[in-house]
């Protein structure tokens, strides 16, 4: 497994799609994505067509983890919502994604049921209650090389002073990287690096149409971010083109017009390896 550690600490900017299975993973590690994400939104878009807001449990979320992990060697970042429950609940999520191959968790502070962090109407726990997230989630670790990625929502909530001052508890509790979600200017996104990414490795969030402006890679590692995700812009544009194929297909009757859109059967079967795994299988006829 490559070190996720060793890709954060490169001086190049670290681009982590979002992915939701084990054939978005493939895809974009023949793309040459160096990390992946795996966005819990994405998991609630795709496999239950429904909003980010609390509904996709730990086990749904590991289920889909084991499954990406199976299929690369590249580090997974793992979205682990709110540790789906309190410090023992954050402890056993630890477990589970560790096992399954996660090499790093992201937690938040929401309260339970939490939801996207471009949506309005979030909460928070308390600053204390989610440092003891934090303490629970590097206990529970086996290797120290699964990274703990501290997100804080207050931005929305209570003011990006207030998130500077919970960011600030949870690197003290032990967080290897800070999220700090939502700012609404890059004068915002600038003063978050200003203040942190001397001391600890900051992840950016690109969601399009999303309350944070969306910049260039080469702009935020500029800015300071050592790490940007892309959590649910492959979901925009998967649906987008759905929506044309399936447009297509019940006025058309066929798929005629729209090859130059799609792969033939040959083009799937050479992303997903058939040929190789059928000759694999040869081995042991």
């Amino acid at each position: 497994m490559i070190s996720l550690s060793a890709l954060i600490n490169d001086k190049s900017i670290l681009i982590a799609p979002g992915v939701y299975d084990a054939l978005s993973t493939t895809i974009a590690e023949k793309a040459g994505a160096k990390c992946l994400y795996l966005s819990g939104a994405s998991i609630a878009y795709t496999r239950f067509a429904s909003p980010d807001i609390g509904l996709v449990t730990m086990s749904e979320v590991n289920d889909t983890l084991s499954l990406i992990t199976d299929k690369t060697e590249l580090p997974v970042i793992v979205d682990a919502d709110n540790g789906f429950g309190n410090a023992l609940n954050m402890q056993r999520t630890m477990r589970v994604f560790e096992r399954s191959g996660a090499s790093a968790l992201q937690i938040e502070d929401q309260s339970f049921p939490k939801r996207c962090g471009h949506l309005a109407g979030k909460s928070l726990i308390s600053k204390d209650e989610m440092m003891g997230k934090i303490k629970a989630a590097v206990d529970a670790r086996q290797n120290e090389e699964t990274l703990i990625i501290a997100r804080t929502d207050a931005r929305s909530v209570e003011g990006l002073d207030q998130a500077f001052e919970r960011a600030e508890s949870y690197i003290e509790a032990g967080a290897d990287v800070l999220f700090i979600e939502a700012p609404e200017t890059i004068e915002e996104m600038q003063a978050i690096t200003s203040r942190f990414s001397d001391r600890i490795p900051l992840l950016a969030n690109m969601v399009e149409g999303g309350k944070t402006p969306v910049k260039n890679a080469s702009v935020l590692e500029a800015m300071g971010f050592a790490i940007v995700i892309f959590p649910g812009g492959l979901v925009r544009a998967i649906s987008h083109h759905m929506q044309a194929y399936f447009s297509n297909l019940l006025a058309e009757g066929s798929n005629a017009k729209f090859t130059d859109h799609m792969h033939d059967f040959k083009g799937l079967n050479d992303i997903i390896g058939t040929d190789d795994m059928l000759e694999l299988g040869k081995r042991y006829e």
